[in-house]
């Protein structure tokens, strides 16, 4: 993989990436708000912009991925007033609750994960500096960003200034000298969170959030940012126009990425249709079911919106069934250094280079596992072959180790694959003596025995596959 080339949202084309520094890659991604369990919407930016990362790594020598975790903010506020439960025991058990279903669904941890409430000092010089250049104003303990005062305001999201108004929620103040200017920084009351500030006791509004942490981690230009559709406006806009005027002459972030939105059976999720989803609700389906989900995200191009179902949840628990059946043969294990295997797993990578094209990616990992199945059991690799114009004539184990070698940049297969196939089914070691004792039945010609093993560990959920090397079982 030569180039790498994303859909900027910021110039609403394809692009060729070119780094501010080959030597290191910087991004950024907007993180939760940490008041309540995620949901499927709030997991898919972070598998996306895992792999992004998953990506640039394994093509620059040095990336840093920052992703804030917004700990201070009005909802997190209303829940503790709402439960009577402390903001620090919310704001900590739903991080921990984050981090163990992000893991849950393969996602690696990012290189910097700062907290917007140990970030409050680069807030109030991020706005000192606004005021001083003349974008933003105090008013009854209030600060306030002019609008008006950044002819380029409205250019990342196309909107002119009446659809921005329409599409924003604002709020009607006599301090504010224009609708459309936002919160710096608001004034809190003894019940809420503060912090000392040259406007009084208050706290930041959301968008200097993440201006403060970018530039604290990245600096004031950095190569991508990115985050799901619906941050576009106004959180993104608001971010780049106060991070520019603090900082003129700066980009802020040179790429932006975006994902699309996440349906539930067609719908957008609300819990008055009943299809409110998190991730934990996914995942108590089973010990498949993290990596199923992850599987089903990535069948869907980042840009495009997805529909989640339960369907096609199982229809990706199938696929990876298949893919573990064969990473679970006893195959031999290539050279560390093996020039096949390495071509194999750069051309299963290709289409990430265009534009991060995940269902492609996945398309030629089964390619590789037909050459597999074809290099192990026989059979005529012609078709594929031909249809990808290579040459590739590979031994048992060469597919599969560059299988595996591009599955790992998606994030896919680094499980066990006899655990995987035998999941949750019990006593593995009373499965393993039932499977002995038909054994026994069969060498004795007791048939009949040895036909009610089988049917009584069916019954249990666990299917027994009789083969050349043996009998091996996994969960039906």
């Amino acid at each position: 993989m030569t180039e790498l080339a994303f859909h900027n949202s910021a110039t609403r084309q394809r692009e060729t990436f070119s780094p501010l520094d080959p030597q290191h890659v910087r991004l950024y991604v907007c993180g939760p708000t940490v008041y309540d369990l995620a949901h499927l919407g709030n997991a898919r930016p972070v598998v996306v912009f895992d792999v992004l990362a998953r990506l640039l790594r394994r093509l620059y020598p040095r990336v840093t991925y920052v992703r804030n975790i917004t700990d201070v903010d009005d909802k997190i506020n209303a829940r503790s007033l709402e439960s009577g439960e402390p903001i620090a025991a919310i704001t900590a058990r739903t991080t921990a609750d984050f981090h163990r279903d992000m893991q849950a669904i393969g996602c690696l941890p990012p290189d910097e994960e700062p907290r917007a409430t140990d970030n409050i000092a680069q807030m109030i010089s991020l706005i000192e500096r606004l005021i001083a250049n003349g974008h933003a104003y105090a008013a009854e303990g209030h600060v306030l960003f002019s609008v008006s005062s950044f002819p380029g305001y409205g250019a990342l999201s196309g909107r002119s200034p009446e659809e921005m108004l329409a599409g924003a929620r604002i709020d009607v103040a006599p301090y504010k000298r224009e609708a459309g200017d936002f919160v710096l920084w608001k004034p809190s009351s003894d019940e809420l969170p503060g912090w000392d500030s040259p406007w009084g006791r208050g706290r930041p509004g959301w968008h200097i959030e993440c201006s403060a942490m970018s530039w604290r981690y990245l600096g004031t230009d950095f190569d991508i940012h990115g985050g799901g559709h619906d941050l576009i406006f106004p959180h993104h806009e608001n971010e780049l126009a106060q991070s520019v005027c603090a900082f003129p002459g700066s980009r802020f972030a040179h790429t932006w990425l975006h994902n699309g939105m996440l349906l539930v059976d067609g719908e957008k999720m609300s819990k008055s249709l009943g299809n409110f989803l998190t991730v934990r609700d996914i995942l108590q389906r089973g010990p498949w079911a993290g990596e199923a989900f992850r599987l089903l995200l990535l069948k869907t191009h980042y840009r495009a919106a997805l529909d989640y179902t339960a369907e096609r949840l199982e229809e990706a628990k199938a696929e990876l069934d298949d893919f573990y059946a064969l990473l679970a043969r006893d195959l031999p294990a290539p050279a560390e250094e093996d020039a096949l295997v390495a071509d194999m797993a750069a051309w299963a990578l290709e289409p990430l280079g265009d534009d991060l094209n995940t269902p492609l990616a996945i398309a030629r990992l089964r390619d590789l596992r037909t050459l597999e199945n074809v290099a192990t059991v026989g059979g005529s690799a012609t078709t594929v072959l031909g249809r990808i114009g290579r040459d590739w004539q590979p031994a048992s184990g060469q597919a599969a180790a560059a299988l595996r070698q591009a599955a790992a940049v998606l994030g896919l297969l680094g499980g066990d694959a006899k655990a995987w196939r035998q999941g949750e089914a019990g006593d593995s070691a009373a499965i393993e003596a039932a499977i002995q004792a038909r054994l026994d039945a069969r060498k004795a010609k007791n048939w009949a025995e040895a036909d009610r093993i089988r049917a009584d560990l069916l019954a249990q959920g666990v299917i027994l596959e009789d083969g050349p090397g043996g009998t091996t079982w996994r969960k039906a």
